[in-house]
């Protein structure tokens, strides 16, 4: 299902009940499939939903309305044969928010042109986009790395410039995605065609990491100074390694093509990935099954206020109840009434005032006060 098109998705109806009291068939269940690492929002709050970041999660974002009774429930030993039925509740709308953060132990990094995508078809069977441009790679790529009888995920994320964490050069698409990884593997062209300062590269991306979440900033990083091949790159390389010695920062010396420095590199990877925890979701799931539906709204949870001359009775619980009632029903009608009665909204209307023949609105449906406090059409 691709959702940049269908942004409205509607669950089937339920089937209305037949004679001889058989019920009406239920609307069958609507399953949205997801990527694993697919956050859920509520886009009327803040609120994270869920994070699916295990394969076979599940949230229930929007529940069906019950069904609605049929006259044969509604019978006693007075009103043996009830001249009235209840409508179907309504289902619940929701309005969320999909984003999807690639789940990888690694996230290649740094400036457009460095070398991310050459590494990453160089140490995995991954085949990215590769030229000398910039943005040649537009979306995330995935590989999987082999290190001895280890593996991990690294991810080819698109290069960053100066303003990503403003949105420049699609940075935030692209700088979600390192949300999720565990170790950043920060690639840094040393080459004199860059015709940029590799300290200035690094310190700007760290910059711009720490501007998007300050989380980033204390991400574990491993700096690799690639293309190192290239004529003019050692003393290039080598004043990048002295302005991150003293920070404790240890920079692999590498060339992605020929694969110079490569395996060192692949095993200090690994050796620090087997001293980092995996990482937490964003939505601790309580169940394999998390619910996001609210209980049902209270029938005497209601604001009662005056448009002009009309009473207004305004709640999530009392317009329920008016769309499952059949208004053209007298029966109907009568039990609502008797509803409102026993809720205390009536009293509540009482003591504003209201008197009989004075008009009632609930919902967009008009009703007149009647003389023994009932309601009915004008």
């Amino acid at each position: 299902m691709d959702f940049r098109y269908q942004k409205h998705i509607r669950a089937k109806n339920g089937m209305p009940g037949q004679t001889s009291n058989k019920s009406g068939a239920d609307g069958d269940d609507l399953t949205i499939k997801v990527p694993v690492g697919t956050i859920i929002r509520d886009l009327t709050n803040p609120e994270i939903v869920a994070d699916l970041s295990t394969a076979g999660q599940k949230v229930v974002v929007a529940r069906g309305g019950s069904g609605g009774r049929g006259n044969a429930r509604f019978a006693t030993p007075v009103r043996r044969t009830p001249r009235f039925a209840e409508k179907g509740e309504p289902g619940q709308e929701r309005r969320i928010g999909m984003e999807l953060r690639l789940l990888a132990d690694v996230g290649l990094i740094g400036y457009p042109n460095a070398g991310k995508s050459t590494l990453l078809s160089r140490i995995s069977a991954a085949r990215p986009k590769i030229a000398d441009y910039p943005f040649t790679t537009l979306s995330p790529v995935l590989g999987v790395v082999q290190v001895g009888d280890d593996s991990f995920v690294a991810a080819d994320i698109p290069g960053l410039i100066e303003g990503a964490s403003q949105g420049v050069g699609l940075g935030h698409e692209f700088l979600r995605h390192i949300m999720r990884t565990r170790l950043l593997v920060h690639v840094v062209d040393v080459s004199e065609h860059s015709g940029r300062s590799p300290v200035d590269d690094w310190e700007s991306i760290r910059n711009e990491l720490r501007l998007y979440d300050p989380g980033l900033d204390s991400k574990p990083e491993i700096v690799v100074a690639n293309k190192c091949d290239l004529p003019g790159s050692s003393s290039r390389a080598a004043a990048l390694r002295d302005a991150l010695q003293p920070k404790g920062t240890k920079v692999y010396m590498i060339s992605a093509v020929t694969g110079d420095g490569i395996g060192e590199l692949l095993y200090a990877i690994s050796e620090t990935l087997a001293t980092l925890p995996p990482p937490a979701p964003l939505a601790e799931p309580e169940a394999d099954v998390v619910e996001y539906v609210s209980r049902g709204p209270r029938l005497r949870e209601v604001t009662i206020s005056r448009d002009g001359q009309v009473y207004v009775v305004s709640g999530e619980g009392v317009e329920n109840l008016l769309r499952r009632t059949d208004t053209n029903n007298e029966a109907a009608m009568a039990r609502l009434s008797g509803m409102l009665e026993k809720a205390g909204i009536y009293q509540l209307l009482r003591d504003q005032g209201m008197e009989p023949g004075d008009t009632l609105r609930i919902a967009d449906q008009e009703f007149v006060f009647g003389d023994e406090y009932t309601i009915g059409r004008g």
